[in-house]
């Protein structure tokens, strides 16, 4: 129904933005991290997403597409609801949800609140091939997820993951690095190489 919203920003609190288009004041749920892309007064756009409930319509908006686009992703997939899908939104930006997602990472997903390791496994089951298409055109975040999943496709690399992963790097880091290095390298030669790409990280 609401493509976008651009007005003046009237009304902020830890969950929702208000804006005012055109006298009318439009009251958006929203992620933290979009919460963090606005400033009362000023003007911006949100990307919207009206969710029909039988004793509610509620709206939701983001300050960018690409969030709009992994919302509508997150309440596609089976037990996740608008507010698992801010929660998990809120913990995870979405090109670092687009590499959870990609490396399989459950821990990364878990830490938004209410969110426990089955929904997590849900959100990565479901959404490891729909994320790839549909986020096709958001570019250099897709093709680093691309190159994540295809760590582990063969022996060396997933075993260079689960090496860095124990030494206490999260799977999405360790996927991440291990994509950047020869992949026909010995495997303690991959985790060399990535363990020094990470340090400069820190």
């Amino acid at each position: 129904m609401f493509y976008s919203l651009t007005g003046n920003v009237i009304f902020t609190d830890l969950n929702s933005v208000a804006l005012e288009c055109g006298g009318v004041g439009f009251r958006c749920l929203t992620s933290t991290n979009t919460l963090r892309d606005v400033d009362v007064h000023e003007k911006t756009t949100l990307y919207t997403h009206l969710n029909v409930r039988e004793d509610a319509l509620d709206l939701f908006g983001f300050s960018t597409e690409y969030e709009l686009e992994w919302f509508k992703l997150l309440i596609g997939v089976t037990g996740v609801g608008p507010k698992a899908a801010l929660a998990i939104l809120s913990e995870l930006s979405p090109d670092k949800l687009a590499l959870a997602v990609s490396a399989g990472d459950v821990k990364a997903i878990t830490r938004a609140q209410g969110v426990g390791p089955k929904i997590a496994q849900r959100v990565i089951l479901e959404l490891k091939d729909k994320a790839k298409s549909a986020l096709s055109s958001f570019g250099e975040v897709s093709s680093q997820a691309d190159d994540v999943a295809e760590v582990f496709g063969s022996s060396n690399t997933s075993e260079a993951v689960a090496a860095l992963t124990m030494l206490g790097y999260s799977q999405s880091e360790a996927a991440l690095a291990v994509s950047k290095v020869d992949a026909s390298l010995p495997t303690d030669q991959i985790i060399k190489q990535c363990l020094k790409l990470l340090s400069r990280q820190v």
